[in-house]
């Protein structure tokens, strides 16, 4: 049976119309037996897939309400997405049985190394990853776990092209976390978000230029000491919906192109990230504490 909740949007000040839950709308919790969720994405078969840290990528089906395992192990895998060609690029991060790698797996399962290693140096632990209408792969870097020896002494955003050459494109993050590029795609959004509340926890944007490259860092919203962005995405009119805070904070925050909080959700678990997923994709399917669930929105995705 699927647990509902429902929230109004707790934002004072934010004009009425700019309401961002579908009339009737509740957040319904899907499926709740994870380890720690993360990185849901929507696969051409109209399933959701999704990271569960605890070492498997999980596959939800809307028409049957069914949660099953589609990788297991999974590499430890967290940010996902599906290419052009359907096939799944995953973010495999660091700690036991993690592959510190960005993979693809094909369609017919096989799943092999895009990238592994930058100048000779394996990643620290890829976390999060989103693809430009170039086939561009820009991906986060970050290390939060693993006792594994670190053989980077920065933590960046890279780009992997199609032609498998990888590229450090941030030369300024402390520790990159969540990233997306806006629809007419010519802004990269990261979340700088450092362990230590004395780091930057902010959501950045960076222009990209024609040849994939990074241009000057600009900071859109400071968390200050609160927790930041996890993950992220972007809806086609361009509003960031992002996973951030905790406890009575922790929820879905929409931010204009300038960083302008308009709305606050408040999601029932610590939220990680999320995505637009159904026909219409206006669906915003969310990964928060060891949990997948979804509400209907009055915007859409890509």
């Amino acid at each position: 049976m699927l647990a509902t909740f429902a929230f109004a949007l707790l934002v004072p000040a934010v004009p009425p119309e700019l309401t961002y839950v579908a009339p009737g709308s509740k957040i319904e919790k899907l499926w709740g037996e994870g380890e720690f969720t993360e990185g849901p994405a929507e696969g051409p078969d109209g399933c959701v897939y999704f990271s569960d840290i605890g070492n498997r990528v999980m596959k939800f089906d809307p028409k049957t309400g069914k949660t099953t395992a589609f990788r297991d192990p999974g590499g430890r895998t967290n940010g996902l997405k599906f290419d052009d060609k359907g096939r799944l690029i995953a973010c495999e991060g660091a700690n036991t049985g993690g592959g510190r790698r960005i993979s693809i797996t094909e369609k017919d399962g096989k799943v092999k190394a895009l990238a592994d290693s930058f100048e000779g140096k394996m990643f620290n632990s890829p976390n999060d990853l989103t693809i430009d209408i170039k086939g561009r792969i820009y991906f986060s870097d970050p290390r939060y776990v693993g006792d594994e020896k670190r053989e980077l002494d920065h933590e960046s955003v890279y780009r992997i092209d199609p032609d498998g050459k990888v590229h450090r494109v941030t030369t300024d993050t402390s520790k990159p976390n969540g990233l997306v590029i806006s629809p007419d795609g010519v802004t990269l959004y990261v979340s700088d978000h450092a362990s230590d509340p004395k780091g930057a926890r902010a959501l950045v944007a960076y222009p990209i230029n024609a040849d994939g490259s990074l241009g000057k860092r600009a900071v859109l919203h400071d968390f200050g000491k609160e927790r930041g962005i996890d993950g992220m995405t972007v809806s086609k009119d361009g509003t960031v919906v992002a996973t951030a805070g905790k406890g009575k904070a922790g929820g879905i925050y929409f931010f204009g192109a300038t960083g302008k909080q308009l709305a606050f959700l408040p999601t029932p678990e610590d939220p990680n990230n999320c995505c637009f997923a159904g026909k219409d994709k206006k669906t915003l399917y969310i990964t928060a504490g060891k949990s997948l669930y979804r509400v209907d929105l009055t915007i859409g995705g890509k």
